[in-house]
C-alpha cells in the first residue's frame, strides 16, 4: 500500500518521474487525467481519475471539490469557501465542506 510511503512515481510526458507527496499542492481532475500541481507550481499530467487517486493517496490529501484534491499540509489559508494553496485559489464544494472543516479542526489550536 502506498499510504506509508513519502513518494511515488508517475508516468508523464513519456517518462517516469519521482514525486514526493509533501511537494504536491493540488491535484486537478481533467476527465480521465489529473494535473498534479507542485508547491513550485510545476504541472504534471497523469492518466488516472481523481476517484481512483484519492483511494491510494496518504491521509493528508482530501477531496474538496468534484475537480480538486488538496494536500492539507500545503494550505496557506481558507477564506469563505475558498482554499489558498501555494498561489492557487480553489473553491470548496458544498458536499465536501463539512468533511474539510472536521479535518481542519483537528489541527486548530
Amino acid at each position: 500500500m502506498i499510504k506509508e510511503e513519502k513518494f511515488t512515481f508517475i508516468k508523464t510526458d513519456k517518462k517516469i518521474i519521482k514525486l514526493h507527496f509533501d511537494s504536491i499542492a493540488i491535484i486537478k481532475g481533467l476527465g480521465n487525467y489529473v494535473q498534479i500541481i507542485t508547491i513550485e507550481n510545476i504541472k504534471h499530467t497523469y492518466y488516472k481519475s481523481l476517484k481512483d487517486l484519492i483511494d491510494v493517496l496518504p491521509n493528508e490529501f482530501m477531496r474538496v471539490h468534484n475537480s480538486f484534491i488538496i494536500n492539507l499540509t500545503n494550505i496557506d489559508s481558507i477564506e469563505d469557501n475558498h482554499i489558498i494553496a501555494k498561489g492557487n485559489k480553489i473553491t470548496i464544494g458544498k458536499t465536501y465542506k463539512d468533511c474539510l472543516t472536521t479535518a481542519i479542526n483537528k489541527f486548530m489550536l
